[in-house]
Formats: C-alpha cells, structure tokens, sequence
C-alpha cells in the first residue's frame, strides 16, 4: 500500500480514494481493539530501534503521514480506524530484508 501511494504528497489523494471506498487503507483497524492499537505504539517504538540498525525505510514518511491524517480525520475516528501492530511490522520487514511476498 505504501509503495502503491509513493510519497507523502499524494498520501491526501489515496485517503480520499480509502473514504471513496476504492481502496483500503491497510493496518488499520482491528476486531478486538477499537481504540489504538496498544501493540501498535510498542512495536512503532521498536521500528525506530530497527531504521537505527538497518537504515531508514524510506516508507516511514508515507506510513506517519497517513497514521497523522487517519487520527485526525472524523471519517476514520467514527469507524474506530486506527493503527494496528501490522501497520508499522510491515516497515520493519522490509527494513529487515524479508521478501513482500
């Protein structure tokens, strides 16, 4: 999702397109935590840890962007659509050398 935006600039246009329902706006949102995500800040602090080792991920600015507008935004508040601990893992995995697929 986040190669799919590209860069911060167009993070409005995808949000726009996520309340359009044309698309999802992944790592977000979770059956059992209808507030944030707890495991969510945890493991956001444990990516920062991961870029000092491996490098920033350049997705990192992409990813808070979207978390910044989806926090402040009635559309995603009302449906209790916060980050989730898969949000910023994904980060981590590709910092990390995983393959995305």
């Amino acid at each position: 999702m986040l190669l799919e935006i590209g860069s911060v600039q167009k993070v409005p246009d995808f949000i726009k397109r996520v309340k359009a329902g044309e698309t999802k706006l992944m790592g977000f949102g979770h059956r059992v935590y209808k507030n944030y995500d707890p495991r969510a800040r945890i493991i956001k602090k444990v990516a920062y840890d991961v870029f000092d080792l491996m490098g920033k991920n350049p997705l990192l600015e992409i990813a808070l962007e979207c978390e910044r507008i989806a926090l402040e935004d009635d559309y995603f508040v009302k449906r209790k659509l916060y980050p989730n601990v898969d949000f910023y893992t994904g980060l981590i995995y590709q910092s990390m050398g995983f393959p995305s697929t």
